[in-house]
């Protein structure tokens, strides 16, 4: 809750920055009671989110006002600020202080400069300034911005560790280059699932050559396995009830794994199913 100004402009820039900072040693001490990843609290590295996420091209946008919520994470690898762009020590106080009186004072303020992927927004220059913004309890703030283009659509990514996930899709869909609904259908909550299922479509594909007798490109076999393969045996998978909490794809990786642990085939009929349902001793 933000405290009641005292008149003197330059008492309350030094109150705002005493304020941002004890909600951002609140904020860790709640995330460490909480037991949330420790990358819960750290703003998003630019870098690594555009190599996981594959860059197509960009371009300059110019200014525009954008949310303040939507400004995730930065090109700069300091630990300056938190998530939420509140100060994590004493050290750029002065510097933090002496904007929030300018803003007090009404005084212009330049607009920052940021990266934009997808919805998502990555600071350039101005951390400071959006580190006042929300102190004083602005909900938007002009940006000059450059719109980055990637592979892979940045939705869904909250913290760090949400990047390992999408930098191993990007890997899959270079292996098997779905398109359409089944690139929107094949989704996995595990990173390592994506690799596991990338050899498993790759091995399917060399045996679907062998059988045909001509060599496929790979957007020839990705698709070919999603029409032939996947839809059909997630459908029996739904038909059977054995789908459960999975996404359709974890369940197709899993059954098609065991079917190949329990009867060493790669043939789908009743008794993959009957295995499935068996009992485990």
């Amino acid at each position: 809750m933000k405290g009641r100004d005292t008149g003197f402009a330059r008492v309350d820039a030094e109150h705002d920055f005493l304020r941002a900072r004890r909600r951002q040693v609140l904020s860790r001490l709640a995330a460490w009671l909480r037991g949330e990843p420790d990358d819960v609290n750290i703003t998003l590295p630019f870098d690594e989110v555009v190599r996981a996420l594959g860059t197509v091209d960009e371009r300059r946008v110019g200014v525009r006002v954008i949310r303040l919520d939507s400004i995730v994470g930065s090109v700069d690898r300091g630990r300056d600020f938190d998530r939420r762009f509140r100060p994590t020590s004493g050290k750029v106080r002065q510097r933090w202080e002496r904007l929030a009186l300018a803003s007090r004072r009404g005084e212009s303020i330049p607009p920052i400069r940021v990266y934009r992927v997808g919805d998502l927004h990555f600071v350039i220059d101005g951390h400071h300034r959006v580190s006042v913004a929300h102190a004083l309890g602005l909900t938007s703030i002009e940006a000059d911005v450059t719109e980055v283009r990637t592979k892979l659509d940045p939705t869904g990514i909250r913290y760090r560790g949400d990047l390992i996930v999408k930098d191993y899709r990007r890997l899959f869909l270079e292996r098997v280059p779905l398109s359409g609904q089944a690139r929107a259908e094949v989704v996995l909550s595990e990173p390592w699932d994506y690799a596991e299922l990338g050899e498993h479509v790759e091995a399917w594909g060399y045996r679907l050559m062998q059988d045909e007798g001509a060599f496929l490109d790979r957007a020839t076999v990705a698709r070919r396995w999603y029409d032939d393969e996947y839809r059909p045996v997630v459908r029996m998978l739904r038909e059977a009830d054995l789908v459960g909490r999975r996404t359709d794809a974890e369940a197709y990786l899993w059954v098609a794994g065991e079917r190949y642990r329990l009867i060493r085939t790669h043939r789908w009929d009743d008794s993959v199913l009957d295995a499935m349902r068996a009992p485990r001793r």
